[in-house]
């Protein structure tokens, strides 16, 4: 027990450095790249938008549930149904923080080959669709940008902001969850399980499949998984479709998704996902030299203590993602505990003469990336002056002037949620 103990804190200290910096990246993204560059280069039933799309959304950090507001956003401004499902598909598969991570637990080959997947599944989902479940006679919705000008000095806040609080809210548990996991397997999977069943590559990944889909899994958080189960003898192939997969979608992903384009698109989407997971599970399993993905995690799993060796950075980038973790989780926790009434929410300061307050249910919101796209579409709707969502407890509070909240419900419910007037 206390091997395996000494080896799941070694798998930490491998990831964190790289993590850290996955999150930086992230909150520069977000922070100077505008998502308007990202829907004018999306529109138009070609490959060009479908391959925009997968580039576009191969480096951002967006899980498989805040993925989803975001597509129907980019749908919404104008994007192509094919590069929709290429976003839907390469986003959730990999990020920078990923990547970053896959290369310090799985070795090079692997985060080589994640990215590579996801853009050839991307591209062919996306030009599929294109071909066989064409738009029909589509146009954006009139959605205008509330556009606020920051000073550098202010975006660098919001990198640190957004990189270590909200997105450590949002996968910092998950990243949890996967080391837990990773826990179980490394004590309670016996190692000649999957040595057993090594003779047949198809169904380890088939059963893999069958797992991952409907599971909630992060990009990051699945990586201790796939070590831990390499580890216990699962092929590096099986533990790819896991990798990709896992995070490229999930059941509650799979309705809304049904429900924005379709069930042709729905269709298409998941085969793409599961062909090309397996495809490239094959590849690394029959194909390529084996030593190229199992020995830097046999090289890794060796190391089971924390010993002398272990590089004081590594060490020093656990602790201050762990207090970075601890810190945000408190923040959301406290956030949440607060009342409405407490909050500041009207932005004309008592002058406006006609208030309108209304409470919205939402339901289908999972992370920061949800509230945030539901912010910014209420935000853009005549007569309202000030948006306030509460994501634990799943309600949106409006104020403003002759609010229409039938035009409130649309706009939510074209987001992929569901809604109602409280």
């Amino acid at each position: 027990m206390k091997e395996h103990i000494y080896q799941l804190i070694d798998l930490l200290n491998e990831m964190t450095p790289y993590l850290l910096l996955g999150l930086l990246i992230a909150g520069i993204l977000h922070e100077f790249v505008p998502r308007r560059i990202f829907s004018d280069r999306l529109s138009g039933s070609n490959l060009r938008s479908v391959l925009w799309a997968a580039m576009i959304g191969i480096p951002l950090p967006l899980c498989s549930c805040g993925v989803i507001p975001t597509a129907a956003s980019l749908r919404r401004e104008g994007a192509s149904k094919g590069a929709t499902v290429s976003f839907l598909i390469s986003t959730p598969q990999t990020g920078a923080d990923s990547i970053l991570a896959t290369a310090s637990l799985l070795g090079i080959p692997f985060a080589i080959m994640r990215p590579l997947a996801s853009l050839v599944t991307a591209l062919v989902g996306g030009y599929a669709v294109n071909r066989w479940d064409k738009d029909d006679n589509w146009s954006s919705t009139d959605c205008k940008e509330k556009k606020t000008k920051k000073s550098f000095c202010r975006k660098c806040i919001g990198i640190l902001h957004y990189g270590f609080i909200e997105m450590l809210q949002d996968i910092g548990k998950w990243i949890v969850i996967g080391l837990f996991i990773a826990a179980i397997i490394t004590i309670a999977v016996p190692d000649e399980l999957f040595s057993l069943l090594r003779d047949y590559p198809m169904l380890n990944m088939l059963v893999i499949l069958l797992l991952s889909l409907p599971m909630y899994l992060c990009a990051t958080g699945s990586i201790p998984i796939a070590a831990a189960l390499i580890l216990k003898g699962l092929s590096p192939g099986a533990a790819f479709v896991l990798l990709m997969a896992g995070p490229a979608t999930n059941l509650a992903a799979i309705l809304v998704i049904n429900k924005i384009l379709g069930k042709k698109s729905l269709a298409i989407y998941l085969t793409s996902i599961i062909a090309g997971a397996i495809l490239f599970g094959l590849t690394i399993d029959n194909l390529l030299p084996k030593d190229w993905f199992a020995g830097s995690i046999h090289t890794h799993g060796s190391a089971c203590c924390i010993h002398s060796g272990t590089p004081w950075w590594q060490v020093a980038s656990s602790i201050i993602f762990v207090i970075l973790l601890v810190t945000a989780l408190f923040m959301r926790t406290k956030k949440d505990g607060c009342s409405h009434d407490d909050k500041e929410t009207c932005s004309c300061n008592g002058d406006c003469l006609c208030i309108d307050k209304h409470k919205f249910h939402i339901k289908g919101m999972m992370c920061n990336h949800c509230k945030a796209n539901v912010e910014k579409a209420l935000s853009s709707i005549s007569g309202i002056t000030a948006v306030q969502v509460e994501l634990a407890e799943g309600i949106a509070y409006v104020e403003g002037c002759n609010i229409d909240t039938d035009e409130v419900i649309r706009m939510i419910q074209s987001l992929g949620y569901e809604c109602k007037n409280a």
